[in-house]
């Protein structure tokens, strides 16, 4: 099927176009991971682990917010 056949379908409303879709290979570009090994000092970690108390969720995500708040910063 055509893109623009395809675009008229999703417009119009006229039926559900996910099937035409193989939604197996279906990838989000730039969000596949990588591990990383970072090493912090004590007071760093226990300040995270406080960060993280308060915001109610896991060491490993008050960094990736971090990071990417400071990042978006970078490239602004």
């Amino acid at each position: 099927m055509k893109a623009k056949n395809l675009d008229k379908k999703f417009d119009d409303g006229e039926e559900d176009v996910l099937q035409y879709f193989d939604l197996k290979k279906i990838s989000r570009p730039n969000l596949e991971k990588e591990r990383v090994n970072v090493d912090f000092p004590a007071w760093m970690i226990d300040d995270l682990d406080k960060a993280a108390a308060t915001m109610g969720v896991t060491r490993q995500a008050v960094i990736k917010i971090w990071l990417a708040e400071r990042l978006k910063i970078e490239a602004a």
